[in-house]
Order: structure tokens, then sequence, then C-alpha cells
């Protein structure tokens, strides 16, 4: 049952978490009005792989990638990049992610981002049977592909801990892998299969979540910058755009990979750093994928989606920028014949290459709850790779928080300052 309309709250960003956000808070009753500085036709949410990941319990900050972020340094077409830079906010960034990639920062961490994806899973199959709702959600699972006994043992040692963690998943061999991709020749030694993951299609997803908004009484304003805030006795009283001024009893701050700005607008500090990612489509018929996968060595995301099959990987840690880096792109190319033998992927023409900005908290949790200095903020983002995945909990979450509700989830290890 819909509630009676509580108050206005003003949401910034039209990503996942933003529409997310718009679409529960309708639902609970306020009026709503969403600014995004674009034209909400091409945010990072429309390239992403489309996966629902609870096996993705492990933060990006985590013991080894430091060792092998600095090796793939020098590698150009390598999975994980740090554009060197000179960059305050890129070494300070730098500096907390190395404070945070610990064994016990994993391991504290992993119960709630369970928690957090398995709720996310819940509302999409909730959301897919909702009128004027067809994402193309499908419930195959994920497997993570491995070539190398290296890279096999460390992948079911994680695999073994998601089943400690009640995640439901099998350790298959090579011909059990095989046998659940019989269209295509798979060139690895075995693979772990994620039956708790999911997969959607991002492009159908995010233009039926704003047509909700818009048919629900929402508003959206594109092309709205937000240039500062107008603050008395602890409240946003009103957030100043190029579009004028909004008023609202509620602001929402999700805003992608420009949170730090807009935060440091309403004087917070909450870093976040583009990790810059690729992805391109084609066709899926001759050799037809049936399962999404992870390329475990390559760090690349393989998803079968609205009759094609999208390629997507590298994390490029730098400034915003407009460039597209081939090496980037033959590097995830390259690596899709050495597991799919049969895959002779070209290398795309620049046009039909798509490239997204992924919002990296330095220690890879997100920024969820309210401000501590400002009392009527919320702020939902940082979530990195993770945004599709975990956007209806981000929404059911923030609608939550705004009713005074208690949470879903327990949230207090997202706190949004916890770096002032």
């Amino acid at each position: 049952m819909e509630s009676v309309e509580k108050g206005k709250v003003v949401i910034i960003g039209g990503g996942i978490m933003g529409l997310a956000s718009a679409y529960y808070l309708l639902k609970s009753g306020w009026k709503v009005t969403l600014l995004d500085k674009g034209d909400m036709t091409n945010n990072c949410s429309f390239g992403n792989a489309g996966m629902i990941v609870p096996s993705h319990f492990i933060p990006l900050a985590a013991p080894g990638m430091i060792s092998k972020g600095i090796k793939w340094m020098f590698d150009s077409h390598s999975p994980f990049y740090v554009k060197p830079s000179l960059d305050f906010a890129l070494i300070s960034w730098g500096l907390k992610f190395m404070k945070s990639a610990t064994a016990s920062h994993v391991e504290h961490s992993a119960p709630f981002l369970r928690d957090y994806h398995l709720l996310s899973r819940q509302l999409y199959r909730d959301l897919a049977k909702e009128p004027g709702f067809d994402f193309g959600l499908e419930t195959k699972g994920i497997l993570m592909l491995y070539k190398t006994e290296k890279a096999g043992e460390e992948e079911i040692h994680v695999g073994r801990d998601a089943c400690k963690l009640g995640l439901n998943v099998d350790i298959l061999n090579k011909e059990q892998v095989q046998a659940l991709e019989p269209n295509a020749n798979l060139d690895v030694i075995g693979a772990v299969h994620y039956r708790c993951d999911a997969h959607l299609y991002p492009n159908a997803l995010i233009p039926q979540l704003i047509d909700y908004v818009k048919r629900n009484g929402g508003e959206i304003k594109t092309d709205t910058e937000v240039t500062g805030f107008n603050i008395k006795n602890g409240e946003i009283k009103s957030v100043q755009t190029t579009s004028g001024n909004f008023e609202g009893d509620l602001v929402v701050m999700t805003g992608g990979t420009w949170l730090p700005q807009l935060s440091k607008l309403a004087g917070l500090t909450i870093p976040v750093m583009p990790g810059k990612g690729y992805s391109f489509m084609e066709s899926n018929s001759e050799h037809e994928i049936i399962h999404p996968s992870l390329l475990i060595e390559a760090r690349v995301a393989v998803t079968p989606m609205n009759g094609k099959v999208r390629f997507g990987g590298t994390m490029e840690i730098a400034p915003v920028n407009d460039k597209v880096n081939m090496n980037r792109v033959e590097g995830i190319v390259n690596s899709i014949p050495e597991y799919y033998s049969d895959l002779k992927t070209e290398l795309p023409e620049v046009k039909d290459i798509w490239y997204g900005f992924r919002p990296c908290s330095p220690d890879g949790l997100p920024y969820l709850g309210y401000s501590k200095k400002l009392k009527n903020l919320i702020v939902a983002g940082g979530h990195g790779m993770m945004g599709i995945s975990l956007g209806p909990a981000t929404g059911k979450v923030v609608a939550e928080l705004a009713d005074r509700k208690p949470t879903s989830i327990k949230i207090s290890v997202y706190d949004p300052q916890r770096y002032n």
C-alpha cells in the first residue's frame, strides 16, 4: 500500500543509486525531485556488466591488491592500473587504501557486504514482478573461470569462505564446467560457480526506473549541476544549481564519481577516486555463452544479455578523462580466446566502446547513512564496481532512513563521514 505524502526530498545524481532511492522514496510517500548534471543517457550503470554479486563479499582493499597493483602498474594491458600522478586526491586515496588492505578489514566487512548484496538480490526479484519492469533478470549464478593452479587455489579458498558465510557455491572441475557451457569450448582447469549470484540487462533497467519515477509524480531535472548548498542551523535548506534553487525537507547525495566535489560544497570530506572501466557488446549466437563469468586471471567480466554478450573489465584509477585507452580494451579482447577458445573477438572501433567511471572508496566499502554534520542529508555513494548489484538495497535503506525506521541491513561500516 502506498503511503501518504511525507515531505519533499531532493536527490542528487541520476545513476542507479539515485533512481533506486527515488523509487523507494516514492513508494514510501515522499515527493521526489531528482537532479542530474547530464542527460542520464550514459551514466556508469548503462555499460555495467549487470551482475548481482553476493560473491563479492571481499572489498577491493584487500591483502594482495597492493602487490598486484604495483606489478600491474607497469603493464598498460593489465586489469588493474593506477596512473602515476602527483594529484593530491589520488595520493591521499592511495594511502588510505594501503591502510585498509588488511585481513582484519576483509574479515570484518564480509558479513556486511554479503547481507547488502543478498537484500538487493531479493529486491530485484520483487521488482521484476512489478508492472512496467522487465529487465532480463536471470538467476543462473556466475562462473569464476580459472586457467592456473595458483588462481584456482585462491578462488577455491574464497569459495569455501563463501560457503561458511552461507552462500550457495559449487567447486567445479574442467568437465563439470564444460557441461554447463556445451556450446563454447572452454580452455580452463576449473571454476567456482556462485549459484547465489544473478544478472540482468542494465540498459533496460535504467529507463524503466526513470519511467517509474516520472509516472509516479517524481520530477527529474537533467542538465542541472549542483553549485552549492544553502545551509542554516545544521540543515540544508536548499540545493543551489545551474537551473535554480531546489528546496527539500531531505537531501540524498549520490553523485557517483562526483561525490567528493559535491560533499566538499557541503563542507564534508568523502574520498572517492574514479575507477575507469570499458565494455563492448558482441553477438552471442555461434558459440552461445549461457552463464555469466569472470575470467579470474584476466579480471574480465562476460555477461550474456539481450541476445548478445557484454565483455567488460579493467580498473584504471585516475582522474576523470574522456580518452579511450585502446591498450586497456586490447587487454580485454586478447583475454577472451584464452578462456573461450572458439571466440575470435576483434578489437572494436572506438565508437563501439563504452567507458564509465566507478566511484571507488579507499577501503572498498560504500558510503551509506546520515551525515553527522548536516542532519537532513543522507549520503549513498562510493559503490565501486558493485553499483548495479547494490542499487535496490541502497534505495530501500535510504527510504528507511528517511522514514526514521530501522534499516533492513546493518550499515555501521558504511558511515559516510568515516574519513572526516
